[in-house]
């Protein structure tokens, strides 16, 4: 079999595009996955809607993939055919700039990024740069294992470098895609957990993944909830929503951190008094390498996190993108291959 199918955008603001494709060859020190699921990601809109610059047409989406390696190319000693692997929205560095010498390669000054730089996961096969691989335990299913490759390492990646100890209050803003997995992983890293969400419908849910209290924005001051339980350690912030964000700043203990994890494009408005005061800081965080894919997933494995998915076939791809798009997905959207 030499062909495969893949979805494209073929131009900026262009429609899905089911097309048959040459399986590709893998060249030196890159490898061939060969696809079993991928998440759709609300990023994915950077390239159906060409918002992120450079972008080479047609591409094919998707940074959150599961499989196995398919072929490797010359120089690939740590990869073989077989292996369960994943790739996230970190697709390779160039290993030579300044902040890949001092091993800092999330902010490698030539970041590779999957399904931007390349074509990424909605078809069949791919290829990827061997350093972007993650190894994928037995006991996730490809499906499971995909959205914990951007979701998943985005909110547990931020947590674990957070500063937070074991019965620290932590407050995960949001149940969406990303805050449904903050709760679970906050919890099980021994954390007070409250979970800020609007609306008393989404408390019931908050508490079963985990949430030891509920903050309803419709019917109180998060603020005071906050306040009253001392303070939160950490705030993480995972809906893209500057107004509702920067509103938590003052939820903070002394020496809190407001952690952003969620992409908006408005600003924050908070004043140096709110910081100063009580020396809280506000810091954001990207996902992060492969190993950090593999420690993510190793923990969601171990503790039992799981995100709750919506599948579809790659055929439906254009359903699948409206189902997240719309916000009606609960809460992350995964493409499977072979039906």
């Amino acid at each position: 079999m030499s062909q495969m199918k893949a979805v494209q955008i073929g131009t900026p603001g262009g429609n899905f595009e089911l097309v048959e494709r040459s399986i590709p060859e893998p060249a030196r020190n890159q490898v061939r996955i060969k696809v079993e699921a991928c998440g759709i990601c609300h990023s994915d809109v950077l390239v159906k809607e060409g918002y992120w610059p450079g972008i080479q047409y047609p591409r094919v989406p998707g940074h959150e993939i599961a499989g196995r390696i398919d072929a490797v190319g010359t120089d690939v000693t740590n990869w073989t055919p077989g292996q369960r692997v994943g790739v996230g929205w970190h697709g390779g560095h160039d290993f030579t700039c300044n902040a890949c010498r001092r091993g800092d390669f999330i902010n490698c000054q030539n970041e590779k990024i999957t399904g931007i730089s390349h074509d990424g996961g909605y078809q069949e096969y791919m290829i990827t740069p061997a350093e972007a691989v993650a190894a994928i335990p037995d006991d996730l299913s490809a499906a499971e294992a995909a959205p914990l490759l951007c979701a998943g390492i985005t909110v547990y990646n931020a947590l674990r470098n957070s500063g937070a100890r074991g019965g620290d209050l932590v407050a995960v803003q949001g149940i969406g895609g990303l805050g449904h997995l903050g709760i679970q992983y906050a919890r099980q890293m021994g954390f007070r957990t409250f979970a800020i969400g609007r609306g008393k419908d989404k408390e019931a849910l908050a508490r079963k993944l985990g949430a030891t209290h509920y903050v309803d924005t419709a019917a109180g001051d998060p603020v005071a909830e906050l306040q009253k339980a001392g303070g939160a350690h950490v705030i993480l912030a995972t809906a893209p929503d500057s107004k509702s964000i920067s509103a938590l700043a003052s939820g903070l203990s002394r020496n809190g951190k407001l952690l952003v994890v969620g992409a908006g494009g408005d600003p924050l408005t908070v004043t140096p008094i709110q910081l100063i005061g009580g020396r809280s800081s506000i810091q954001g965080w990207a996902s992060g390498i492969a190993t950090d894919s593999e420690d993510t997933m190793q923990f969601s494995a171990l503790s039992g996190v799981r995100p709750m998915i919506e599948k579809y076939p790659l055929e439906k791809a254009v359903e699948a993108y409206h189902q997240m798009i719309s916000g009606r997905a609960r809460f992350r959207v995964v493409l499977t291959m072979g039906g």
